[in-house]
């Protein structure tokens, strides 16, 4: 089995059709909302994803909160040139690595957690940076600017946002090329869809990427007596 590679967005980023979510490789500070979490187990996925073509990770700071992306970095050492990493930020992380719950787009921020996220997943380079919420009291132009700075920096090959409106998405998008905006989307969440914001993306060139494709195992059966 060999899986498709598509452009994500116009920008050049290209990647398999099918993404694999990290998320629930790790537990939510002492919550398992996945059921326990098995750090070998995660890791072969990691590593038996690549061998199926699947080399396009998604994480971001607040999973674990950051465990996530330290798993991945052991995951991914001595191969992550052949990785592609998406990571976010947004919600805010203190000093003491808790998340406040506030959302933070401002300048200095964008900046600090970029670096917290090299850290952590043991690179120099992010492959897709995302918003992860909109700061609705930071200008998204602020945010989407300082984006733009570590693009050029080289630290960021693209830049995403995640559960926005078209309206946020076009005024980002001015500022700097949008790549990617990451929404929920199944076949009974089709808000994306209703508010037009698919269609914005297909006007402006920018790729999308769904969470939750399965309804959050939903369509799975992944209630227990499915097990």
């Amino acid at each position: 089995m060999e899986i498709k590679q598509l452009a994500l967005g116009s920008q050049g980023l290209v990647v398999p059709v099918i993404g694999l979510g990290c998320m629930g490789m790790t537990g939510f500070e002492e919550g398992h909302m996945y059921g326990p979490a098995d750090e070998q187990e995660a890791i072969a996925t990691i590593h038996r994803s690549l061998e199926l073509g699947g080399n396009f990770l998604d994480t971001a700071d607040l999973y674990g909160p950051l465990k996530n992306e330290q798993l991945i970095a052991k995951a991914i050492n001595g191969k992550r040139e052949q990785y592609i990493l998406a990571t976010k930020f947004g919600w805010e992380i203190d000093d003491n690595n808790k998340v406040t719950w506030a959302i933070n787009g401002k300048k200095d921020y964008v900046k600090r957690s970029l670096e917290r996220s090299l850290k952590n997943l043991n690179t120099d380079y992010i492959d897709l940076y995302y918003l992860h919420r909109l700061d609705k009291n930071t200008p998204v132009e602020e945010t989407v600017e300082a984006m733009a700075g570590l693009v050029k920096e080289g630290k960021v090959g693209y830049i995403g946002l995640s559960e926005v409106s078209s309206k946020t998405v076009r005024r980002a998008h001015a500022v700097h090329p949008v790549t990617a905006v990451q929404s929920e989307y199944s076949l009974f969440e089709r808000t994306v869809e209703e508010r037009g914001v698919l269609a914005t993306l297909r006007e402006l060139g920018i790729g999308f990427v769904a969470y939750s494709p399965l309804g959050r195992g939903f369509f799975i059966g992944t209630d227990q007596k499915h097990r």
